[in-house]
């Protein structure tokens, strides 16, 4: 018998699809979100995925989907009903969680985040905090006794480093990366080192005051930032890129 599930994880800028064996993420992709995608064009592309690692869609027993870009979802559906033959299951209000979510509105909560939360309290337990670098920045907060208690958003690194070489006449768009010191001594190094000091500076400020607040917690780490990022927080207990495609793995077992 087969026991393969492909999880998709849409987010605004990219989307990552994940094909897991039982427990084990046996690949994963990482490919541009594009909301006006057909259902052909979404159907052909998960199918050709498949084929690159050997898979027909009959050996598929699932299909899960975390999407932030509602736009896409009613194409998204069709397109895996039409080329996969499958009913995709949606991280969505209704669906059985097993965390108590301890917000004034649970319907407004992102399935990313959701899936955040749920894969992190089951992999290290709680309380802990989770800080999704995506193009918005995250922060998850989950207690003890595995309630999810909220969070914190911002803009991201991506665009908070497009956003000061959108909007200024003369400064180059740079990369947020860590340059090799502090003080620049060119235009490049210097907006470098205020872009990643200063995003890293948010991180810690707002992660100290979430673990202060709780007394305490693990912290861990996911997003495509979160390796650039974490070498330079001693805060971060543990980096885990995949963590969203777990948590919705996670999420479809327990609405199976």
């Amino acid at each position: 018998m087969s026991d393969l599930l492909l999880a998709l994880d849409v987010g605004n800028t990219n989307t990552v699809v994940g094909l897991f064996d039982g427990a084990t993420l046996r690949g994963h992709w990482r490919l541009t979100t594009q909301a006006e995608r057909t259902a052909d064009e979404i159907g052909m592309w998960l199918r050709q995925l498949l084929q690159w690692e050997g898979v027909t869609p009959d050996e598929l027993i699932g299909v899960a989907v975390s999407s932030v870009v509602p736009p896409m979802d009613p194409r998204l559906r069709e397109g895996v009903r039409r080329y996969l033959d499958q009913t995709p299951f949606f991280v969505e209000p209704g669906i059985r969680t097993g965390m108590p979510l301890r917000v004034e509105a649970p319907q407004e909560l992102g399935a990313d985040r959701l899936c955040d939360a749920v894969a992190a309290y089951a992999e290290h337990g709680g309380p802990c905090v989770v800080i999704d670098f995506g193009t918005a920045a995250t922060w998850e907060v989950v207690s003890a006794q595995g309630e999810y208690l909220g969070g914190v958003i911002a803009p991201g690194p991506g665009i908070t480093a497009e956003a000061l070489g959108g909007r200024t006449a003369k400064l180059p768009q740079v990369a947020m990366a860590p340059p090799p010191r502090v003080i620049g001594k060119g235009t490049i190094d210097s907006i470098q080192a205020g872009l990643f000091f200063g995003y890293l500076g948010l991180i810690e400020g707002i992660t100290r005051r979430i673990v202060d607040e709780l007394g305490g917690a693990k912290v861990i780490a996911t997003g495509g930032y979160a390796p650039v990022f974490a070498g330079h927080a001693p805060l971060i207990d543990h980096v885990e890129t995949d963590l969203t495609l777990h948590g919705l793995r996670l999420l479809w077992e327990k609405n199976r």
